[in-house]
């Protein structure tokens, strides 16, 4: 017997009402018939002695027609079964995919109990199989039965293993998703080795973790859309978080000089291939450091996960592509870029008339509301450069009037010290050298609220919490975020849909 190839398919929606309709009446007979001797359709316990991947590993090199004398007791999904007259054939999956056949035979069950198999067992149920270890003369490792339980019966059938699944049945149906396919439970391994590698780089460098409230009365860190919500307990309407940011300065304020946090962030905005209104979020602030020492600290972080999960920082995607994160990663002026790829100069003192006609001569739509000088540089420069970044980038230096949150270029007027890392051809991280000033930093929130007042709804408003927070004093830092749906996305190749275990689906 051969394991069944992963790929699936949804059964017809008829065949599904009939099937179910004949497992719900074994679910009645394994009530009625066998609750005293193995706890019914859903017992509370059933035995286990070793798991499937454990027994995989010990008895790797058992080879074809050994006999290992050891018994052991094993549960699983059975994804594959054969009957035939006095022998069955079951292939019993575990949670990580991995699988052990089970042979149940008549001189070792008996003629009820292998009869009872046939009639009760079927795709997608749990089993529980107690017998001794062998491998059969093909070579397959296998437990020679001498007892079974049913361990949870299965009253929907699993999809057509032969068939692939769609990318939307994947995403609105993930626990089906993740029985039938290796690549959707290697990217739940893959994303649980990413946080872990992020924290253990954080911890290297004397970060602590820390949790920040996902419910605020005020949204901000971040220009973006919120979500509202009303508490029925203060009766007020409040915000669901969009950035942790304003809250972390806060603990740095408070003398937590190294601080991040991995949580989840929402934004009411468009759904694609990079962009989910849910979203983990990862951002950490350093006190007496810069964007500089903030990006190879990024670097650091991102090369770090690339090797836990793929051995090195050469990454495979999922369509076979190698992709190189290693190396010292290039840093490019966004205006000098901009200059370059539009042929002509553009900086930080180009009078918005020509910004506003050189959109026009390209295609680019920029609101005239919020056609600032900062937001037509950005709308260029990703028409003109955006596309062409493969490797990991930082592109540094950004226009002031897009970025209140930033402090001033030490040494170039009209630009801020903000860099964004494109890896791809999207943006995976941003980082600053932050404004810590409260005076400018209140001139900004002022200048952000009448954005708002004429139309914007990413524009921030006065935060005067966060400014009370300011006004005691906080130390010059760098600070950075990072979407780990994205991270996973640079080191997986997949779509945003993909890296997110349930993702919002309509």
């Amino acid at each position: 017997m051969t394991d069944a190839p992963v790929p699936a398919a949804e059964p017809a929606e008829d065949d599904v009402f009939e099937q179910k309709a004949v497992r719900l009446a074994k679910r009645e007979r394994l009530i009625a018939d066998r609750a005293d001797a193995a706890g019914g359709a859903y017992p509370v316990a059933v035995p286990v002695t070793d798991t499937i991947p454990q027994l995989r590993e010990r008895f790797a090199d058992l080879e074809a027609g050994a006999e290992t004398g050891v018994v052991a007791s094993v549960a699983g999904r059975v994804v594959f079964s054969r009957n035939t007259g006095k022998l069955c054939f079951a292939s019993l999956q575990s949670g990580d995919g991995s699988r052990i056949q089970a042979m149940v035979s008549l001189a070792e069950v008996g003629e009820e109990s292998l009869q009872s198999w046939k009639e009760l067992v079927d795709l997608g149920d749990h089993v529980s199989v107690t017998g001794q270890v062998i491998s059969s003369r093909r070579g397959e490792l296998s437990i020679m039965v001498t007892d079974w339980a049913i361990a949870a019966k299965a009253l929907l059938p699993l999809p057509n293993l032969y068939t692939e699944l769609s990318e939307e049945s994947r995403v609105r149906s993930r626990f089906l998703d993740l029985i039938v396919r290796d690549l959707a439970r290697d990217t739940v391994v893959a994303r649980a080795k990413v946080n872990a590698s992020l924290r253990s780089t954080f911890a290297a460098h004397g970060f602590l973790e820390v949790e920040t409230p996902m419910l605020q009365v005020q949204h901000g860190g971040a220009a973006a859309r919120p979500f509202v919500t009303h508490s029925n307990a203060f009766d007020a309407d409040l915000f669901l978080r969009i950035a942790p940011e304003l809250f972390l300065k806060r603990a740095v304020v408070g003398g937590i000089d190294r601080v991040f946090e991995i949580n989840r962030n929402f934004r009411n905005e468009g759904a694609d291939s990079t962009h989910s209104p849910e979203f983990a979020m990862l951002e950490a602030y350093q006190a007496y450091s810069d964007y500089h020492g903030i990006a190879d600290l990024t670097q650091e972080l991102v090369q770090n996960a690339a090797v836990a999960v793929a051995g090195s920082t050469t990454v495979t995607w999922a369509d076979g592509t190698a992709f190189d994160l290693g190396g010292q990663w290039d840093r490019i002026s966004m205006y000098d870029s901009l200059s370059e790829a539009a042929g002509r100069a553009i900086t930080p003192q180009t009078p918005l008339t020509d910004l506003q006609a050189l959109a026009a001569e390209v295609g680019v739509e920029v609101p005239a509301k919020i056609a600032t000088h900062g937001k037509l540089v950005e709308e260029l420069w990703e028409h003109f450069v955006k596309g062409g970044l493969e490797r990991p980038t930082f592109v540094m230096d950004f226009p002031l009037d897009t970025s209140p949150l930033v402090r001033e270029h030490r040494s170039i007027a009209g630009v801020v010290e903000k860099w964004d890392l494109y890896v791809r051809g999207f943006e995976l991280a941003t980082g600053y050298s932050e404004l810590v000033d409260p005076v400018i930093q209140r001139e900004r929130f002022v200048e952000q609220a009448a954005l708002a007042a004429r139309g914007d709804d990413e524009a921030m408003r006065v935060d005067e919490e966060f400014l009370r927070a300011l006004e005691h004093g906080m130390p010059p830092t760098g600070g950075m975020g990072m979407g780990i749906d994205r991270l996973m996305m640079a080191i997986t190749g997949l779509g945003i849909r993909e890296t997110i275990l349930f993702p919002l689906v309509k």
